[in-house]
């Protein structure tokens, strides 16, 4: 990155520093090594629910980076979309083929087309608010949803709603009984992702356990729900992103960022899927309460600008 001190020789106080570097955030290059770094951190936490959005932003600025803003988020979330598909593969060909022959017959109680249908019309309300939340906010990077203050409080709600449905949920369902009904549920549940610090894998996981499904049929439905959710934000975003000219990321640190986001991203599909077959989630419910109380604290304290 450019040296934004350069300018001064005489040293800053520490939140100055992190205000400046914020601030030139859209300006100053992503070097290789911070893009590797961003992409391990986007391909760890868009599966686990934690937040991948949160993670993204109070990393690097906790690093000294600054926020690498929405675009160049977005983007390496490629990286875990090629991960998702890779894992998946063999059950996205079975539903797509299963809807095909469910039509062609009528059948439509099959399992692979109540599957295929709720993952469509579980799509439509993220792409519906989506939409509108680019147009009533659309310069999100500066937008106070994405300060650091609401990625921690929102982060501590939605650790005590996961705790809530582990409670209550009555995890009685596998995949084997989900129907369009659940797919409109959860991709109703997936809108709160749009909240930067919600975390999509944590909204789909505690709207699954509210909706009594096991916890690894929750997750594995919330991953097939996110491949076309989160396919349509990269792509909008990389072409955002080289309308703009590559001015803030070179090829050589972006294509660095996806091969760690997809390397990490299949590690933790696989990780998570095996761990809530006979675990819990408490462990999210208590990382998550923690992760927003520390920012709080560091915020309270001046060691971090809410920005």
């Amino acid at each position: 990155m450019n040296n934004i001190l350069s300018i001064d020789l005489m040293p800053l106080p520490f939140a100055e520093i992190q205000s400046a570097r914020v601030a030139s955030a859209g300006s100053s290059d992503i070097s290789l090594i911070e893009s590797i770094v961003l992409g391990l951190v986007q391909g760890a936490t868009e599966f686990l629910p934690i937040s991948s959005t949160a993670h993204l932003k109070a990393v690097p600025v906790a690093l000294g980076w600054g926020d690498p803003g929405v675009s160049f988020t977005a983007v390496i979330q490629l990286g875990s979309i090629a991960a998702i598909l890779w894992y998946f593969w063999a059950d996205v060909v079975q539903v797509v083929t299963g809807m095909q022959r469910a039509i062609a017959k009528s059948d439509y109680q099959s399992q692979d087309f109540r599957i295929g249908m709720g993952i469509i019309l579980g799509t439509i309300p993220i792409l519906v608010f989506g939409l509108m939340l680019k147009a009533l906010v659309p310069d999100l990077d500066n937008s106070p949803i994405r300060s650091m203050a609401s990625i921690a409080i929102v982060s501590i709600i939605m650790s005590l709603l996961l705790a809530l449905a582990e409670k209550v949920g009555k995890r009685e369902r596998n995949l084997e009984k989900l129907g369009m009904k659940d797919g409109i549920l959860m991709g109703v549940a997936q809108t709160f992702a749009l909240m930067p610090g919600a975390s999509r894998s944590g909204s789909t996981l505690t709207g699954g356990l509210f909706m009594g499904l096991e916890r690894a049929t929750a997750a594995r439905f919330s991953f097939l729900l996110g491949i076309p959710a989160i396919t349509l934000a990269g792509l909008v975003e990389m072409k955002d992103l080289f309308d703009t000219g590559l001015s803030n990321v070179g090829l050589v640190p972006l294509i660095g960022g996806l091969l760690a986001s997809g390397i990490s991203s299949y590690i933790a599909i696989a990780w998570l899927l095996r761990y809530l077959q006979n675990h819990n989630t408490w462990v999210f419910v208590w990382y998550r309460l923690g992760f927003g109380i520390v920012i709080l604290g560091a915020i309270a304290l001046g060691l971090v600008e809410n920005s």
